[in-house]
């Protein structure tokens, strides 16, 4: 299912070092831009904030509404072939809707596995965004949960930034009226907690 047929695209030589540098965000509706305007986004917002520090990237929206971690997976192929180009970072968001559909963590650390696998088969630089279990999925659901993106982080040694809606759960003021996603506020509070991983996967 992943990158068949899109090897001669990723194979391309990567453009000289003064190119603009090409971030993807892939991920579901919190990396988005759910019901948020074109400029409110994670991509865009993420984008002006490296922009603001000097540093002239571009960040791709790969993220789509509603996608689990199998969604991701099956797409994938697609995404990276549409570039044109290999990234030279791409942020891994995807469990949260495998995490409330109550899906078997087993089945979402097989698909991230299996992204992150590709990633590295094809040297693209990883930056894994942690997703966390609700609290009333019980005990070992949330320790099984909880416990893939650390754990994936260590085997494919890319950085983890731990909880992608950290600052943003249970405020109010940072959230959409459904509890759940970010407003255009709580993106700007996740730009901000992500931001120096972010440059530092950049070298910058």
């Amino acid at each position: 299912m992943l990158l068949v047929g899109a090897a001669p695209a990723l194979a391309q030589p990567r453009p000289a070092a003064t190119a603009q540098p090409l971030v993807v965000a892939y991920g579901d509706s919190l990396s988005a831009g759910y019901r948020l305007g074109p400029t409110e986004g994670f991509a865009p917002r993420l984008e002006a904030a490296l922009r603001k520090a000097g540093i002239a990237a571009r960040v791709h929206n790969a993220g789509v509404s509603g996608d689990t971690s199998a969604a991701g997976r099956a797409r994938l192929n697609w995404v990276l072939s549409a570039l044109g180009r290999k990234p030279d970072l791409v942020i891994l968001e995807l469990g949260a809707n495998d995490m409330l559909r109550g899906l078997p963590p087993a089945q979402t650390r097989s698909n991230l596995d299996a992204i992150l696998a590709d990633m590295k088969r094809h040297n693209i630089p990883v930056l894994l965004a942690g997703m966390r279990a609700s609290g009333n999925l019980g005990v070992v659901y949330r320790r099984q949960f909880d416990a893939i993106y650390p754990d994936l982080a260590h085997v494919y040694r890319v950085p983890l930034y731990p909880f992608f809606l950290d600052g943003v759960i249970g405020q109010r003021a940072l959230q959409l009226d459904d509890g759940m996603h970010p407003n255009a506020r709580g993106v700007d509070r996740i730009v901000t907690g992500i931001l120096p991983l972010v440059r530092r996967a950049l070298g910058k």
